[in-house]
């Protein structure tokens, strides 16, 4: 058994990338999670957010504060049933112009799924996710190899490391013009790509991206959903047992600690 999946049954924390336990202080952190009409995963990732050991908050996207929150996440689903365009119509709902600028002000942001979707509708990522090239809705246990582990959330990466996490969608492709695409490998943006088998069409198997700020960033595979062993993927380690995704959700909380 791995020490990440014997450290999945510990609480507060679900599993460990190096400190054996509880992160110190992570107690006192609040970590709000957006819903919007047609959000599905944003209880999938308060419980991620508790497990991790932080304060999970509730953000309302009629609301217009985000209630001191440290760092906020824009979780999976069908914002606005996906009409006119996914992410869209969730752009303009009156909390996202609080996202936005603490998004601006160095405040952590993660966009999953949809929420990636909202952030790039939002202009805090750059290029657009369109429909899957095969046209259908895919759900699998998805590899990455993580490519950027300098962000505020994939510090508890390594570079080049392949994790396993859940990806379902059906807009998925992610797709920039030529010189966005470029700067985005120039600059290092690319924070993880798709691994043996490109589930949507992404251009250069890119599945999530940063700013250049690093405090900013979206991801079409799902994190949430690997926190917690038991529940997440299938792994060498037994049936439903991977953890990897609680790296995201860790290392936001240590980069606020140690900010």
């Amino acid at each position: 058994m791995s020490a990440r999946v014997a450290m999945a049954t510990a609480a507060p924390l679900v599993g460990d990338r190096g400190d054996g336990g509880a992160i110190p202080g992570a107690d006192a952190l609040r970590v709000g999670v957006v819903q919007f009409p047609g959000t599905l995963d944003d209880r999938d990732a308060l419980r991620a957010v508790t497990l991790s050991g932080a304060q999970a908050v509730p953000l309302w996207h009629g609301d217009d504060s985000l209630s001191d929150v440290d760092a906020v996440i824009l979780p999976g689903g069908f914002s606005y049933g996906d009409y006119l365009r996914c992410g869209a119509i969730a752009r303009f709902a009156p909390l996202m112009t609080a996202v936005v600028d603490a998004a601006k002000g160095g405040m952590p942001v993660l966009g999953i799924c949809n929420g990636f979707q909202v952030l790039c509708e939002s202009h805090l990522l750059p290029g657009a996710l369109i429909r899957n090239d095969h046209q259908r809705f895919i759900c699998r246990d998805q590899e990455l190899v993580m490519e950027n582990t300098d962000t505020t959330w994939t510090r508890d990466y390594s570079t080049g490391e392949t994790i396993t996490i859940p990806l379902k969608n059906g807009e998925g492709g992610f797709v920039a013009d030529p010189a966005t695409l470029d700067q985005l490998e120039d600059e290092g943006l690319v924070v993880a790509r798709y691994h043996g088998f490109n589930p949507n069409g992404s251009q250069r198997d890119i599945a999530g991206i940063t700013n250049a700020r690093g405090n900013v960033v979206g991801l079409m595979p799902h994190p949430e959903h690997a926190v917690e062993a038991g529940f997440g993927t299938d792994s060498a380690n037994g049936m439903r047992a991977g953890v990897d995704g609680q790296g995201f959700f860790t290392s936001a909380l240590r980069s606020l600690l140690s900010a």
